[in-house]
């Protein structure tokens, strides 16, 4: 059946006709199987992408109306209901750890309602224990948003590093395909043995176009991520140094 499929693809002139699409069809079972999983590979990697994209764009446009609205306050009490309207802001995510916790211990310490601000507690609010639990509230959010913006990109690095070797399989079947219809029909053409490595290096072809653009928006996301992540280091460092300023007790 292969034989004959490969046969009517050629004329009596020995040159291959046969379109992209009717490679794809008279290929062989597990070369057709091969390139499905591929397509399966790229449908699931390109909704990566696309997700990836839109949500870290608007993670991007909430970080900066949040680091506006942080600017312009001068208390924490102010800024802290303003967080709820910047719920995929990292930043925000990062303020409402730190904050939160700091409201338990200055409730914990004084029996009073959450954290108000220095003018009205003098500075003498926190023991210089009291600013680590803070700290580590705002390391386990920032570990946490880290997380969240990395989720899925785990499946684009083994798009890009498995799909050309998938690829490579279904083409390697594809000849050995190939060569045993040469065998069976004794004969050895061009003519013969061009429709049947055709058809076989489509698989390669395909794996290459599954696993480029899985590792080109893996890198490129990874590196916003990583600079997104030292954005939530620095601005955590800056929350703690005014609690420590405003807030410790000396």
């Amino acid at each position: 059946m292969k034989e004959v499929s490969s046969v009517a693809a050629v004329n009596l002139g020995g040159n291959f006709h046969g379109s992209l699409f009717d490679m794809v069809i008279n290929a062989g079972f597990v070369v057709q199987l091969v390139l499905l999983l591929l397509l399966l590979f790229s449908v699931v990697s390109w909704a990566i992408i696309l997700m990836k994209y839109f949500s870290i764009r608007k993670i991007i446009r909430e970080n900066s109306l949040f680091m506006s609205t942080y600017m312009k306050s001068t208390k924490l009490s102010e800024i802290f209901p303003e967080t709820k309207k910047f719920r995929n802001s990292t930043l925000a995510e990062v303020f409402r750890a730190g904050y939160t916790e700091l409201a338990k211990i200055t409730k914990t310490l004084r029996g009073n309602p959450p954290v108000r601000e220095s003018a009205e507690t003098g500075g003498q609010v926190l023991e210089i224990a009291g600013i680590d639990n803070v700290e580590r509230a705002m390391n386990r959010a920032c570990g946490s948003e880290t997380t969240k913006l990395e989720a899925a990109l785990a499946f684009l690095a083994t798009t890009g590093s498995a799909s050309p070797f998938i690829g490579l399989f279904g083409t390697v079947w594809g000849i050995m395909d190939t060569f045993k219809g040469i065998g069976a029909r004794g004969s050895a053409t061009l003519a013969v043995v061009a429709p049947g490595i055709s058809e076989a290096l489509i698989a390669t072809a395909a794996g290459l176009a599954a696993a480029i653009p899985a590792v080109i928006f893996y890198n490129y996301y990874l590196n916003r991520i990583k600079n997104m992540t030292l954005e939530m280091d620095h601005f955590a460092s800056e929350l703690l140094n005014i609690v420590e300023r405003y807030y410790v007790k000396k």
